[in-house]
């Protein structure tokens, strides 16, 4: 299982949190600083899509131009993510077999508690 995001988010803190306290493994992946997120994203966007992975309630997304927010669609959406890595919603849990896009704890509970 692989944990990917950026290791000072505050929502990774938690997921971090609810893993230790759960007893769950993962590995962890700065997708920042590995500078692996543009070569993950087609992949993610397949399982999980590209709505589900574009973070428009960051800081990020407020810092882009108005130009770069409008008319946001797939593409659009994917090359911003790829240009800034900070857009992509924190965390991304591989499971392996799914893709888990932010922190709900009870998601989390429903797929690592079984």
């Amino acid at each position: 299982m692989k944990i990917y995001g950026i290791k000072n988010c505050d929502t990774m803190k938690k997921a971090f949190a609810w893993l230790e306290a759960n007893g769950v493994a993962c590995e962890f992946i700065d997708y920042k600083k590995a500078g692996i997120a543009e070569q993950n994203l087609p992949e993610w966007n397949r399982r999980a899509g590209w709505k589900a992975l574009l973070n428009t309630r960051g800081l990020m997304w407020r810092k882009l131009s108005e130009d770069e927010r409008s008319d946001v669609d797939e593409a659009k959406a994917l090359t911003l993510m790829a240009k800034y890595p900070a857009l992509i919603k924190r965390p991304v849990l591989d499971t392996g077999t799914h893709l888990l896009v932010g922190f709900d704890p009870d998601c989390y509970a429903k797929e690592l508690k079984r």
